[in-house]
């Protein structure tokens, strides 16, 4: 039982004292309280009687009853819950049961039953009259003026209550009765209720605290959370759902609900905020807007995004969109241009609706880079030498590919991805050639792309630096990635030639550190140079080799060698995944590039604090695929796709140049964008600025790349989606400023699985993935230093 004064000396005439924090604690006070009487001139009290006629305190007497062994309720018999029929209860006050032991003056509630059902003891009903004589013997717990005390009389009653400001209107009284049902009265604090004005509006808001989410709630499964909600709480929904949303949940449904949301007006307007920013806790409410039938149009100016909360407007307008990109594929680049820019004023505004959010408005989105490449194509390049083409290319060129590339990652779907396909083949590809036609003029024109002295990996070694070669990096993807390293430290973007052809075998080693001790002989087959040295064939092992002789470590994956010298590391899958999967790597660019930054921040883990980023081509990605080019197999010795070596006796074509490695070895490359090999969507070896023109990224690292906290993770323990971790650190580091975290990415603190990474306390924590589906996922357990740097990791699955 909870502690109060029971002396005389610490009575009041108020339930208000210090012994009460709570309107709980005060009630029991006041039981107590009328026990005391005037012990100088009256015997003990046998016991308190609590009459309660109209029923309003039952609902909360099991928890009074929890905190006082001496209530006993009339009732049915319940020896446990200690209630029973008046002789049972005459027998249990009198202490004749062993597991009804009490102490203090005992107390008996009586529902249903009032003070004058007790005192006109000839009319008292036969199953109370055992009781009417401890009227005599004992007190009733009532009002000064000998009324039951109701929960409105006991909070505003200045004689023996709390004497708070409590409305007298019949809408509080009621809502008195559902706040205490509920069980969010009796625990408010005193001094809180004294600062109140206490009325309906208040009492309801104690029940339902979040009307928008409510109604939410509700409207997520009507017949569920109806059942659930039966009782106060659910009386005071149907009440605040007239007062304040003007609708009745029971007789207009929630199909009439739904509709007034989708129409964000009044009170609904904050409903459909919170569903915004949350729309994923109420995944049915998007199926019941869905079933709603949008407005008809009112006029030729109606704004469209008065149709915003409606799922069938936005479907209408993407089926609308398709048909339009669609259309595209039979116009001129010119009118196409300006369908683009027409479909953008008609459904730009729809990528700011919920729908986009929940991946519903997805040709809305491609529509964003459609439209900027749109506004660009017109241009094809500007400058009469290959300096100034590649200066174009590097301001202007690449947003072009980047944004075609941003279209094509925007869908997914098969109808739309051909549908931006269809845009893409009027807009892009028409400037894919065009570009590429100048380009190869220019290369004509000059004779060949670039020198060896001026190929990226033509530079004076340097100790500290580890060069990272990515496959395939074309410079638009290059500019992603140097947004994506910004994290990690400055970063410089530069851009040089590839060898002629841009193929791996060769621009490998051009891009290289050692690119100085390769040659080719006209022996050499698939565009695979030499060892100078000895004339031994370039192949993996004697790469190797070459990079080790000239004292540079080669690190395979994960290892991060010694920092103070020089590496060489591979990292990233772009070519491989591009000639696998064509048009799909636009939606997997952005995976493919976490991979490289987290490598990199793994190697500064290790120490690294420059990096120099090169590739060694690259590439075309061309919705429909490349036009196929004529190139007879009697004139060449090996096709690829963009180029093929001529055999000794052919003449040749207008784009035939040397092999940079050897210059014995001529080449015939495709013009254009075409391809000697039929159906590619991805591809390169040819000549145009998106396979040439390479980018070279100089990275320094601003943070402290080695961790001085030496710490271990003693033990790691999955309880369903909860993990407790235990971790043990040497002498002298303050474990309390470390904190863990779970992440997939052990780098990367975009990729972390918890809402918050957590301090250690004593060398223990506590972390919950709260999205079930990361069940069973592969991810790491990291620990953080108070600069938030990754000092220990360890490998872990999610829910083991």
């Amino acid at each position: 039982m909870r502690e109060f004064s029971r002396d005389k000396d610490n009575a009041s005439n108020s339930a208000t004292g210090t012994a009460m924090t709570t309107l709980f604690d005060a009630v029991i006070h006041s039981l107590v309280l009328s026990a005391k009487g005037n012990s100088n001139t009256s015997a003990p009290a046998a016991a308190i009687l609590w009459p309660d006629k109209d029923g309003i305190w039952e609902s909360v007497v099991p928890k009074f009853a929890a905190a006082m062994p001496e209530l006993f309720s009339f009732g049915a018999f319940n020896q446990a819950q200690r209630t029973g029929p008046a002789i049972w209860l005459k027998c249990a006050i009198a202490g004749a049961f062993e597991d009804c032991k009490y102490s203090g003056v005992p107390l008996v509630y009586l529902p249903g039953v009032s003070r004058t059902d007790l005192r006109a003891i000839e009319n008292c009903p036969r199953d109370l009259q055992p009781l009417a004589e401890l009227q005599y013997r004992g007190v009733f717990w009532s009002q000064s003026n000998g009324k039951d005390w109701t929960l409105a009389a006991f909070l505003s009653s200045k004689n023996g209550g709390l004497g708070l400001d409590v409305a007298g209107d019949k809408a509080t009284h009621e809502a008195l009765g559902r706040a205490l049902a509920a069980g969010v009265l009796l625990e408010r604090s005193v001094k809180e209720l004294q600062a109140q004005a206490i009325n309906a509006a208040w009492l309801d808001a104690l029940v339902l605290p979040n009307p928008a989410r409510d109604m939410l709630v509700w409207l997520n499964d009507p017949g569920q959370v109806g059942s659930q909600w039966a009782g106060p709480r659910w009386e005071i929904f149907v009440s605040r759902c007239g007062k304040d949303f003007g609708f009745d949940p029971i007789a207009d449904g929630a199909l009439a609900a739904a509709e007034k949301l989708a129409g964000r007006t009044g009170a609904w307007a904050s409903v459909w905020e919170l569903y915004r920013d949350s729309f994923a806790s109420f995944p049915a409410v998007a199926e019941l807007l869905g079933q709603l039938q949008a407005p008809k149009p009112k006029g030729l100016f109606d704004d469209l995004n008065e149709l915003a909360g409606y799922p069938q407007a936005n479907e209408d307008a993407e089926g609308a969109l398709r048909y339009r990109l669609h259309a595209c594929a039979a116009m001129t680049p010119e009118l196409a241009r300006a369908s683009i820019r027409q479909a953008e004023q008609e459904h730009g505004d729809r990528r700011a609706w919920l729908w986009a959010r929940m991946g519903r408005s997805s040709l809305a989105g491609a529509l964003e880079h459609l439209e900027l490449l749109a506004s660009l194509s017109a241009q094809t390049g500007a400058g009469t030498t290959l300096t100034q083409l590649a200066g174009w290319y590097q301001d202007t060129g690449w947003k072009l590919d980047q944004a075609a590339m941003h279209a094509l990652a925007a869908v997914s779907g098969k109808t739309d991805n051909e549908a931006v396909c269809a845009a893409l083949k009027a807009l892009y590809v028409p400037w894919l050639e065009a570009c590429a036609y100048r380009f190869q003029d220019l290369v004509k024109a000059e004779g060949r792309l670039g020198l060896p002295s001026q190929a990226p990996g033509a530079v004076k070694p340097q100790d500290g630096v580890c060069t990272v070669f990515v496959d395939g990096l074309r410079y638009d993807v290059a500019m992603r990635l140097k947004d994506e390293l910004a994290a990690v430290g400055q970063v410089q973007l530069s851009a040089a030639w590839t060898s002629m052809p841009s193929v791996t075998a060769s621009g490998k080693a051009w891009a290289s550190p050692v690119a100085p001790f390769v040659a080719g002989k006209k022996e050499d087959a698939d565009f695979q140079p030499s060892v100078a040295a000895d004339g031994k064939a370039l192949s993996t092992h004697n790469f190797r080799k070459l990079l080790a002789e000239q004292g540079y470590q080669v690190l395979d994956k994960h290892e991060t060698g010694a920092p103070d010298g020089r590496a060489w590391v591979e990292c990233g899958d772009l070519d491989h995944f591009g000639h696998e999967h064509g048009l799909r790597l636009a939606r997997d660019i952005e995976s493919q590039l976490a991979q490289i930054v987290e490598r990199i921040a793994e190697l500064n883990e290790g120490g690294w604090a420059r990096f120099r980023i090169v590739t060694d081509h690259g590439w075309l990605l061309v919705p429909g695929g490349l036009p196929k080019t004529e190139l007879s197999k009697f004139e060449a010795e090996t096709r690829w796709g963009r180029c093929a070596v001529l055999k000794d006796n052919s003449h040749g074509t207008d784009l035939t140049f040397a092999w940079d490695w050897c210059k014995d070895v001529q080449i015939a490359f495709a013009p254009g964008i075409g391809s000697f090999i039929a159906g590619a969507e991805y591809a390169h070896g040819g000549l145009t600025l998106q396979e040439c023109l390479v980018p070279i990224l100089e990275v320094l690292a601003t943070s402290s790349p080695v961790a001085l906290v030496k710490v271990d993770i003693a033990k790691v323990a999955w309880t369903g989606m909860r993990c407790k971790v235990e971790v043990s650190a040497e002498a002298g580091v303050d474990i309390g400023v470390l904190k863990v975290d779970i992440r997939t990415k052990a780098a990367l603190p975009d990729s972390s699985l918890v809402s918050h990474a957590k301090p250690l306390a004593g060398g223990k924590a506590s972390l919950a993935v709260e999205d079930d589906s990361k069940e069973g996922t592969a991810a790491f357990l990291v620990i953080l230093d108070a600069a938030g740097k990754v000092v220990q990791k360890k490998p872990t699955t999610v829910g083991e």
